[in-house]
């Protein structure tokens, strides 16, 4: 009986000291500027808001505080050029307010400016730490957009393509990680890679996904379905 206990004791120890190393990861793109999108016909315009992402994601980690406790790790990757960017047009410091929503929501904050730094964020990460794994932003079905109509009208200048996937360490994902993007179309090419490079699926939408809700406390919709 004594033995037992003393391994239900470290079982339990052992169990809480994983979770406590489990990383939730969200990665967050940025807006367009008004200046090009303003020049689009108003139904192919983007982010009149310039929180689109930021809100979803914070909307993300509510959720998985809830789902996986208050002491849930989140480690939030950023897109810095493109808040510093509509910040200057906008005259507001949306740099200054992420960091400030960040420490809200503990969450450790790490600001990226390339894909090449969103890689190298991931790769960081202890091995089989990451739990869970978001992107909010702009995308294709090839690639995740962290800058989209910012630095050029309707172009990014800075992505994680499905051609990088094998560049990431498909060792630092949890065996039963839940993936997910929150962008356009990525179930329709980008998912198939991924879960063929790193092992795991990763859930994505068939058709165009719908921000507006977000203001309303809801998460991005599709219009189509979520596959993976």
């Amino acid at each position: 009986m004594t033995r037992l206990l003393r391994l239900l004791a470290i079982t339990h120890l052992l169990l809480g000291s994983w979770s406590q190393a489990a990383d939730h990861v969200i990665v967050t793109g940025g807006p367009a500027l008004r200046r090009w999108e303003n020049l689009r016909v108003k139904d192919e315009q983007h982010d009149r808001w310039w929180a689109n992402f930021v809100r979803a994601s914070t909307l993300r980690m509510a959720e998985i505080h809830q789902a996986y406790g208050a002491e849930a790790k989140l480690v939030w990757l950023v897109y810095q050029p493109g808040y510093q960017t509509r910040g200057r047009e906008d005259r507001v410091p949306y740099t200054t307010w992420i960091s400030r929503l960040a420490a809200k929501h503990h969450a450790t904050l790490i600001w990226i400016t390339s894909g090449e730094g969103l890689i190298h964020a991931i790769n960081s990460r202890p091995r089989q730490s990451i739990e869970t794994f978001d992107f909010f932003g702009h995308s294709n079905r090839y690639a995740f957009m962290l800058d989209y109509g910012n630095e050029v009208m309707a172009v990014s200048t800075a992505w994680l393509h499905e051609r990088d996937l094998p560049r990431i360490k498909a060792s630092v994902f949890a065996r039963n990680a839940y993936c997910k993007s929150w962008g356009c179309h990525t179930a329709e090419s980008m998912s198939a890679v991924w879960k063929r490079t790193l092992g795991i699926p990763l859930e994505g939408a068939k058709g165009p996904t719908n921000y507006s809700v977000v203001g309303q406390g809801k998460l991005p919709s599709v219009s189509g379905t979520w596959e993976r």
